[in-house]
């Protein structure tokens, strides 16, 4: 509930929160330092999955921290004042279990990379540093550009699964007529079932991608690209797709479990070093889960629960009617 520096010194026995701080200026904790966690847990697979995303670590009520900016959330519908986290998960269809194995922090004004630029690093790194073993990727729409679809099918040789944005201009006519937005395509009723094949405006002429208009809820329809020709099924490419809800989930359980957002520093490398414990924290409940088969929510409240039933035996406050 409380994650001041000074709440942590109170609870630590010779131990100042100037010292604390002190600690968290000059160490520079990495996501290299993640990686050599998770790698020890992780289990790959030549089907495995690479999902990207990412979220903003609400920073509303806060003006002067370093590297918070104003920014799109989807889950707020607008524009928030946070930190913007870029997320690499990597999902093993197998076993059914995922891990984070990577993470970038937005902030083009320090090191002047976009979220493209931090995915694309993210990517490179599982294939040629991580030795990764996946055979496709998923990510968002705002990911869905001619130079990364075209590096993971040309580069890596990989499938994407991708939605495009509802006014993304596409050409499904063999170039016999202008670009329409994608959602002012027609289909056919095979078309609905077994997709169609269609260029991407700006995208090489001989590299079309398949696309299909999947029904997500009864209020929202998407409509996902992939380079992989051989999909023929709606409802298999949704299935594909839904891989992408692990990334969703450990955001929220990040946020919910961690206190990732609660850091209240004002200095950029603080932030940035609590942000990195915290996806540690989640990467040791995610590991305790996965031992006593329970969720992290179940983990996390263990210490809580003894806690409470101790109080409920021996008060350290004792109540009295006056």
């Amino acid at each position: 509930m409380n994650y001041t520096l000074t709440n942590l010194a109170e609870h630590l026995n010779g131990v100042s929160h100037d010292r604390i701080k002190r600690y968290l200026q000059g160490v520079k904790l990495t996501p290299r330092l993640l990686w050599e966690q998770v790698q020890v847990d992780l289990i790959d697979s030549p089907r495995g999955y690479l999902v990207f995303d990412d979220t903003v670590l609400d920073k509303s009520y806060s003006r002067k921290i370093e590297g918070s900016q104003w920014q799109y959330s989807g889950n707020a519908g607008g524009l928030v004042n946070g930190i913007g986290l870029v997320s690499c998960v990597y999902v093993n269809p197998d076993s059914e279990q995922y891990w984070v194995i990577d993470y970038r922090l937005y902030d083009k004004k320090t090191d002047g990379s976009s979220k493209l630029d931090h995915v694309l690093d993210m990517l490179k790194s599982a294939f040629y540093s991580k030795e990764l073993s996946f055979s496709t990727v998923l990510m968002d729409s705002w990911y869905a550009t001619q130079t990364l679809m075209a590096f993971i099918d040309s580069e890596l040789g990989k499938i994407y699964y991708c939605p495009l944005k509802r006014n993304r201009q596409v050409d499904d006519n063999g170039m016999t007529s202008p670009y329409r937005r994608v959602d002012a395509l027609e289909w056919s009723e095979e078309e609905l079932e077994q997709g169609k094949l269609i260029k991407i405006r700006n995208f090489p002429a001989q590299k079309k991608v398949k696309l299909f208009q999947v029904t997500v809820s009864p209020h929202r329809t998407e409509y996902v690209a992939t380079n992989d020709h051989s999909q023929d099924s709606t409802e298999g490419t949704q299935d594909e797709c839904a891989l992408r809800w692990k990334i969703e989930q450990f955001h929220r359980e990040l946020k919910q479990l961690t206190g990732v957002e609660a850091c209240q520093c004002r200095k950029g490398r603080i932030q940035r070093n609590h942000i990195h414990c915290a996806l540690q924290v989640w990467n040791f409940l995610r590991r305790q889960a996965l031992r006593f088969r329970t969720t992290v929510y179940d983990i996390a409240r263990q210490p809580w629960s003894h806690f409470l039933r101790q109080q409920l035996q021996s008060p350290s406050l004792q109540f009295h009617f006056a």
